[in-house]
């Protein structure tokens, strides 16, 4: 019998091991060789390097071993026939010579490896694939960008590397191509064996050419060697210098742009990361192309700073991603460990179990010991899966680009949603022939032209980015050119009681403008004013002819926010928007409205102490003028925004006086239109309160809603602010609270739940999906009040906030204290709580639907309940330990709670 069982304990201990290794077998790896040609010294080399190591240890199956040759032709053919005899699964080779190394390249091709070939060409086609930059193409950038700085007309000189490698042979080619183009551009090129040689070539270049404007050198090095040159002869501010490798880094061509050192540099990617891609794919049979281009871009100092961070970033995510890794590899050893220990003690517990078949005891110990130790791989287990998430979402996050127009497209969703909702709307007034139809029209009509506006701004801003812009001027009366278009406002001003005027010394200034133009202008000022102008401001219109300089002056005056000081010079740049402004907008504007006056060889102004004043001069006559620019009919394509509702009609204040018994609403909307129209849709099942955002907090503490409709994007506080705010304050957290946003990202929505929202609806938004989930907020409310007025002591394990939890365990405990207390008032439960009588009647109210004085005459008929059930006190002491002024009061309040007299209910029990 012993035998048997050491052959079982032997047989069971070998078949563990063996489970043990065969789990902890290796995943089959991928062995990389890269020859690296040139020596780290090299920061672009030493950048594609570490790219290298870097995307390698994103995948764990990947072996990695980089080769160096230094510059040495023999050295790098010693490195490839070293990787072909290890038989290496993939080959990346870097050339250091274009002819040299291709008999070693078709050796391991005829061998069965794969070649990528990186960076520099070879002279044969016996390779797997080529990775590398289009330097063509870069040097195309670098002429037209020459240029479009020049103007086509200038001194230039093109610096080369060297001349017998691929890079700078394209280089060249691609640049010839653009300046050959342009013959007023004077071009002259040398060549620099090494920057020694450098300096004494381009000291002679600077001597014999004193008008030198542009340097176009085939590397940053070079570059800003020339401009060390070019800065002991004190040229290095007449001379632009453009590089090319666009390294980020304290010595790279990004800092040198930041600097002012180089005027451009073009990004040349070394593509460490994207040929380890490329090998893998190789390695694991994958399709893939022959040849693979890297994209590149021209950095100044427009995208300088930008590209600069978005390079920090993916630094920091690279680090990030590693020590992730690192932390995955740790866990998996762990997991690993107690994987095998849970098989060594399920393995002992079956033992114990045969040995120990008769003890019930020890089998009960034994599962309870298995079932723990299952519990805690499972932990292990989602601990790895939620770290493997997390590695990915870091990884995809690295991959994000920037969008240009975020802002933009947020300011196309509002009138989406209002267009949108008015069609949905007019599909069901239709069937009715309300009179509201008419108001939905208008509606759509005005937010239709404010879209179409909004794309002809950008348009116009491609249109003037490229100069293509022609204009056609007519003769034209000012004034009432002018007054046509103040009349679009009108309805506007009067809704907002603004003193809105024009005026004029002279009724019949004629003026030589484009009316589409200048309708554009006197829109985006108009528009600007009224958006920054508050409630009952002013805004006016000043025409002044000039009789002495020929001239007039048109003025566009508001008493609005203003314009910071410091900030007036950038008002007209693209895209810029005051530290001041914290309504959305494209930005583009105020830089079109100068364009267009640009192009009618006038100036445009601006002062700002108390409002904001905009001063346009425009020259009179046609001296100024291209006589092919002017035309004699002109037909009108003016848009017209109105933003204004018709006024209110008598069924609406009908309704207005009904809504006092509905449940209230307070939408909070900085957008007049939109707040208008969700107000007048839901005005006829609720009573509707309106914020504009400027005093959202304070008009929920006064009406304490039912509900509360939101806005993120809103001028004073975001959404996200008003709504963390309220949910933290214990008069207003029961609140539910919808968030409306044109952003629909992922951030936003874990942002909305963290400041406590209980919906989160993305623009545009089906207006029976917002109804609907009202009407489900509030009855899921109404269901808790009905829980918890007949469950006053479950508090705890019920579905409430956190907020609303604290608050009537509060209460709770002070009607515990005073239970005995016949004479604790309402009053005196106000003060303790620090909140006035008013304030906790609302509260209690809004949580459980009834008021502070039944809820404090339930508490102390659950307490007389609960001792008529555990005690032997008499009907008297029972009412009196409970706060009752006298036995026959809560013998009244006791029948009438549960239908029962005390006496009857103990008998019961």
């Amino acid at each position: 019998m012993l035998t048997k069982s050491k052959l079982l304990l032997l047989l069971g201990f070998i078949l563990l091991l063996y489970s043990c290794s065969h789990y902890s077998e290796d995943k089959g790896k991928i062995s990389i060789g890269f020859s690296q040609s040139i020596s780290e010294d090299d920061t672009w080399r030493k950048s594609m390097d570490n790219t290298m190591r870097v995307e390698a240890s994103l995948h764990p199956e990947v072996d990695l071993t980089i080769y160096n040759a230094n510059n040495s032709t023999k050295n790098q053919i010693s490195d490839i026939e070293k990787m072909i005899n290890n038989h290496l699964d993939v080959i990346i080779v870097a050339p250091y010579g274009s002819d040299s190394i291709v008999p070693v390249i078709e050796k391991a091709n005829q061998k069965g490896i794969p070649v990528i070939i990186v960076d520099r060409k070879v002279n044969t086609s016996n390779f797997t694939a080529f990775l590398g930059a289009d330097n063509v193409e870069v040097g195309r950038i670098a002429g037209k960008y020459i240029v479009s700085m020049s103007k086509a007309r200038g001194n230039i000189l093109e610096i080369k590397a060297t001349t017998d490698i691929s890079p700078g042979v394209e280089r060249s080619l691609g640049f010839k191509q653009i300046i050959n183009q342009y013959p007023n551009i004077r071009k002259t090129s040398i060549t620099a064996e090494n920057l020694a040689s450098l300096n004494d070539k381009f000291s002679n270049v600077l001597d014999s050419l004193p008008n030198l404007e542009y340097v176009f050198a085939f590397n940053d090095i070079i570059a800003l060697q020339a401009w060390e040159v070019a800065k002991q002869k004190g040229k290095e501010k007449s001379i632009k210098f453009i590089g090319i490798d666009g390294l980020n880094g304290p010595d790279g061509g990004i800092q040198a742009v930041k600097e002012g050192k180089l005027k451009a540099t073009i990004l040349y990617p070394t593509g460490g990361s994207e040929a380890i891609r490329l090998a893998i794919k190789i390695a694991n049979k994958q399709a893939i192309p022959k040849n693979n281009k890297l994209a590149t871009v021209l950095i100044d100092s427009l995208n300088a700073d930008i590209m600069s961070n978005q390079f920090d970033k993916i630094t920091e995510q690279q680090t990030n991603i590693e020590t992730q890794l690192n932390v995955i590899d740790s866990q998996e050893k762990k997991y690993i460990t107690l994987y095998n220990l849970m098989k060594l003690l399920g393995f002992f517990s079956v033992i114990i179990f045969c040995l120990a078949i008769f003890s019930t005891y020890s089998i009960i110990s034994i599962r309870k010991k298995k079932r723990q130790l299952e519990i805690t791989n499972k932990k292990i287990h989602n601990q790895r899966n939620q770290i493997e998430k997390f590695a990915e979402k870091l990884k995809i996050s690295n991959e994000g680009k920037i969008n240009f127009f975020t802002g933009i497209s947020h300011e196309f969703k509002t009138p989406l949603t209002l267009i949108l909702s008015c069609v949905e709307s007019l599909k069901e007034e239709f069937k009715t022939k309300n009179t509201d139809i008419k108001r939905d029209l208008d509606i759509m009509h005005n937010n239709s032209m404010r879209l179409l506006r909004l794309i002809n701004q950008l348009l116009d801003f491609r249109k003037i980015e490229n100069k293509k812009f022609n204009i056609k001027v007519s003769k034209t009366n000012l004034m009432l050119f002018s007054k046509n278009i103040f009349k679009e406002f009108e309805r506007e001003a009067r809704k907002r009681r603004i003193n809105y005027t024009i005026t004029t010394n002279d009724e019949n200034i004629e003026v030589y403008l484009d009316k589409n133009l200048m309708d554009k202008v006197y829109y985006n000022l108009l528009s600007n004013s009224f958006k920054f102008t508050p409630d009952g401001g002013n805004i006016e219109i000043v025409i002044h002819k000039n009789f002495e300089k020929n001239t007039v002056e048109i003025k566009f005056k508001d008493s609005g926010i203003g314009i910071p000081e410091n900030e007036i010079k950038e008002i007209f740049n693209p895209f810029f928007k005051g530290s001041n402004n914290y309504k959305n907008g494209s930005g583009i504007g105020l830089n079109l409205s100068k364009s267009f006056i640009d192009l009618h060889n006038g100036t445009i102004e601006v002062k700002s102490n108390v409002g904001t004043e905009f001063m346009i001069t425009l020259p009179l006559g046609t001296e100024h003028l291209n006589k092919k620019q002017i035309i004699d009919h002109y037909e009108e394509d003016n848009l017209n925004d109105n933003y204004v509702f018709e006024e209110e009609t008598e069924a609406q204040e009908v309704t207005q006086e009904l809504s006092e018994k509905k449940n209230t609403i307070l939408v909070i909307e900085d957008n007049v239109d939109l707040l208008e129209f969700i107000s007048s849709k839901l005005s006829v099942d609720y009573k509707v309160i309106k914020s504009d955002g400027y005093n959202a907090i304070e008009k929920a503490l006064e009406v304490m809603p039912d509900i509360i409709l939101c806005d993120l994007n809103l001028p004073e506080k975001s959404g996200f602010e008003i709504c963390q705010t309220l949910k933290m304050n214990v008069l207003t957290s029961h609140i539910p609270t919808i968030i409306l946003t044109a952003s629909d990202d992922q951030d936003t929505y874990i942002k909305s739940l963290e400041a406590g929202a209980d919906l989160f609806l993305t623009k545009p938004f089906n207006l029976k999906v917002l109804r609907e989930s009202i009407k489900g907020l509030l009855y899921n409310r109404e269901k808790l009040r009905y829980y918890y007025t007949n469950n006053i002591d479950e508090i705890e394990v019920g579905t409430l906030g956190v907020i609303e939890k604290e608050f009537l365990n509060k209460i709770n405990i002070l009607l515990e204290k005073n239970l005995d207390n016949s004479t604790f008032s309402v009053e005196e439960l106000a003060s303790c709580l620090n909140i006035s009588r008013v304030q906790l009647y609302r509260k209690v109210k809004a949580v459980l639907g009834i008021g502070i004085s039944d809820y404090i005459i339930n508490f102390r008929l659950e307490k007389s309940k609960e001792l008529l059930k555990t005690t032997s006190l008499n009907i008297s002491e029972i009412a009196y330990s409970c706060g009752f002024a006298s036995p026959n009061y809560f013998s009244t309040s006791f029948k009438n709670k549960y239908a029962v007299s005390p006496k009857d209910f103990r008998n019961e029990k």
